[in-house]
């Protein structure tokens, strides 16, 4: 949730689609709520083939098991949130993950399709671009300065993980703002902080997520 609510504060999202691939991070798995006790979570997770082994990039992950992974998804969610009051409006935002899941073979693409379809129902109006078509540099701090200056930027949001690696030299190099906004109240609720917004879309729908994520818009240009 705290990811989600960062992303409406910004009006450019950069996906960071050519970094190596951490096994142990939600980049290939999420953590589905139990609709009556968030806390109570289970991993849904997406076996991928890495074609370059551990060096291999986001990008280039593949689908290990294309047909399984939709009958899982679709099985999981449904079987988690089909009962929930807004599972209707829900169950659309899974269709078009699933029907992601059906065209293409790389994960980065199907999460890719998922953000969006939660933005868009949120009413972000900002723009998507990928880090593998900007320019950067080697480095954690360096690349993501370089990436903020390439897409216009004024400002950087760094979420609480970041913040414990990030170098704020780079940006200020470049003329650029670091900030770093509080996780937003919906993401201080039971179990928020590592379920997947799923959860909160089937229990109080898009517009309930939009009003407890309480966010301002921080223009980033």
């Amino acid at each position: 949730m705290s990811t989600l609510g960062k992303l409406l504060r910004a009006d450019v999202w950069v996906v960071l689609d050519d970094v190596q691939f951490n096994a142990r991070d939600y980049q290939h798995r999420a953590r589905l709520a139990a609709a009556a006790d968030p806390e109570a979570q289970r991993w849904l997770t997406v076996p991928v083939h890495r074609p370059r082994g551990r060096d291999s990039r986001i990008g280039e992950l593949l689908l290990a098991d294309p047909a399984g992974t939709h009958r899982t998804v679709s099985r999981l969610v449904r079987q988690y949130y089909g009962r929930c009051p807004h599972w209707r409006e829900t169950g659309e935002l899974v269709e078009e993950v699933l029907a992601a899941l059906a065209l293409n073979e790389r994960p980065a693409v199907v999460a890719e399709v998922s953000v969006r379809a939660m933005l868009h129902r949120l009413g972000w109006r900002g723009a998507v671009v990928r880090s593998s078509d900007l320019p950067s540099r080697e480095g954690r701090s360096q690349r993501l300065a370089d990436l903020a200056a390439a897409v216009g930027a004024g400002t950087y949001l760094c979420g609480p993980g970041g913040a414990k690696y990030l170098s704020e030299r780079p940006f200020l190099e470049r003329g650029l703002h670091v900030r770093y906004p509080p996780p937003p109240p919906l993401s201080r609720e039971r179990g928020m902080r590592t379920a997947s917004a799923l959860w909160a879309f089937a229990q109080r729908g898009a517009a309930g997520v939009r009003d407890a994520l309480a966010v301002d818009c921080v223009p980033a240009r």
